[in-house]
């Protein structure tokens, strides 16, 4: 089990590394994580709904996306409430001390239930804890951490970002707060994210195996990389690059690892206020809740500054909520209970929620030049069902079944689409951001290809070369 010292450690991307580097030792291995808080979720093979995290850990053991990796997670709503999703399926919206209070114990233990089952079925669970296992006041109610580790008598490693500054004394703090049992049960210290010569570091870890008995499994090196993070201390950058590309930051933003690719092209600026809105491209993302976020842009005047920017020659954007905003009209009596409200009006498009999730890996041929016929990737996650007679692209297969199903919509310089991932798909983002650069003079660009696979190999591969793998066996009773 990977815990970790604070929010950011590294927690989610050292299960990923060790999930592929059992995998590639031959051993039959799974992600878990009890419970999991994120906006950033994805479809698993069963048409459910997990996290993000949960869902490349799947893949770095080169395992199908499963809701048992991720029986619990939380999607937050504002006003301290979060829906609560289990096994896939939205089961309430509820407030934080409800859940504590009520559903929390019971669901813990049908989690337990499952891990029983993973653990019967695989070699290897790497399981993911969450934050600090030691936050005095969640530490009764907390059953991501110490409560799965106690419940299958984990070996924890305890990771802690030494960038930050103050690891060691986030390490000897975590362990003086831990029992004598839970120290029991962490088997070593792993310093994560370290720029510079690692053997300056050897006093700090004589002093930690003398006070508690336990070895520093390694240092990994401060790397970049292109593995989505987890959002909980995500940053928003604010980069203008050749275009000006813009993506407005709802206060429900959800999915926006959907942008990354554009990070990487060019930079992307994200903005909460209207005077900034002024881009050559501006993006309307995703959002836990389509309505409240629409009408907090309305009473902020981001609508306004967008529909001015877009008759000024911007091109605007809309993916899955952003696209329900950009519309005529939504029909909400399912997440916000609203009734009808009126949309931005930039696209012909009207939308009503329904009482079922739709959750699924697409695959879809866009319908606009100068991209039209190319076959493209991604995933829906989506309440709202949306009508337009100028769709954005037919999807052509749903989880791998054929179909023909148009999506999405498409007007004068903006579109708006459900297929997150949309930018992921490389010869799309060059072609469309190619478009936009020969309108404002600037010569065209290769985006450069990468992929999960190739990146996830790739941090594996440096976290392997950084930890003491003959140790870890030892430790693990694996030798």
């Amino acid at each position: 089990m990977i815990q970790g010292t604070s929010s950011g450690a590294g927690k989610s991307l050292l299960a990923l590394a060790f999930c592929r580097i059992f995998t590639n030792m031959g051993y039959d291995v799974v992600p878990f994580k009890s419970q999991n808080m994120s906006l950033n979720s994805a479809p698993s093979i069963e048409g459910g709904e997990i996290s993000r995290a949960q869902y490349l850990q799947a893949l770095a053991c080169r395992k199908k996306p499963s809701i048992k990796f991720n029986p619990i997670l939380l999607k937050p709503e504002g006003n301290m409430r979060s829906q609560v999703v289990f096994m896939g399926k939205p089961i309430g919206s509820v407030s934080a001390r409800k859940y504590m209070l009520s559903m929390k114990e019971e669901l813990f233990k049908k989690a337990m239930q499952i891990l029983d089952e993973l653990l019967e079925e695989h070699d290897i669970v790497v399981i993911e804890g969450a934050g600090s296992p030691v936050e005095i006041n969640l530490k009764d109610y907390d059953i991501a951490n110490m409560q799965v580790a106690r419940y299958v008598n984990a070996k924890v490693i305890l990771v802690t970002d030494i960038d930050r500054g103050g690891s060691f004394a986030s390490i000897v703090g975590t362990m003086e707060l831990l029992s004598e049992e839970e120290q029991e049960l962490v088997m070593g210290f792993v310093f994560n994210k370290f720029r510079g010569d690692a053997s300056l570091l050897k006093p700090g870890f004589d002093y930690l195996e003398k006070r508690y008995g336990k070895k520093v499994l390694g240092v990994i090196p401060y790397t970049e990389h292109k593995i989505p993070e987890e959002d909980s201390l995500v940053e928003f950058p604010k980069i203008k690059g050749d275009l000006h590309i813009q993506i407005v930051k709802l206060p429900h933003i959800s999915n926006f690892t959907d942008f990354e690719p554009l990070h990487w092209a060019n930079g992307v600026d994200y903005v909460t206020k209207a005077e900034e809105i002024k881009g050559d491209l501006i993006i309307v993302p995703g959002s836990k809740n389509t309505v409240e976020d629409l009408l907090w842009m309305r009473e902020n005047g981001i609508e306004d500054a967008i529909i001015q920017a877009h008759r000024d020659g911007a091109f605007v954007v809309g993916i899955c909520g952003g696209f329900q905003m950009l519309g005529e009209k939504i029909i909400d009596n399912i997440e916000s209970k609203r009734g009808e409200v009126r949309g931005i009006g930039l696209l012909k498009a009207k939308t009503v929620f329904a009482e079922t999730k739709r959750t699924n890996h697409l695959k879809a041929e866009i319908l606009r030049e100068p991209v039209r016929g190319l076959n493209v990737e991604g995933y829906e996650i989506r309440m709202g069902r949306s009508v337009s007679k100028k769709p954005f692209s037919i999807i052509r297969e749903i989880n791998g079944a054929k179909a023909f199903e148009p999506e999405g919509a498409l007007g004068k310089r903006v579109f708006g689409t459900y297929l997150h991932g949309i930018f992921h798909n490389f010869e799309f983002t060059e072609q469309f951001l190619n478009m936009l650069r020969l309108e404002n003079g600037l010569e065209p660009i290769s985006v450069g290809r990468w992929s999960i696979e190739e990146e996830i190999e790739r941090f594996s591969r440096i976290v392997a070369e950084n930890i003491d793998l003959g140790l870890l066996m030892k430790l693990l009773d694996l030798e």
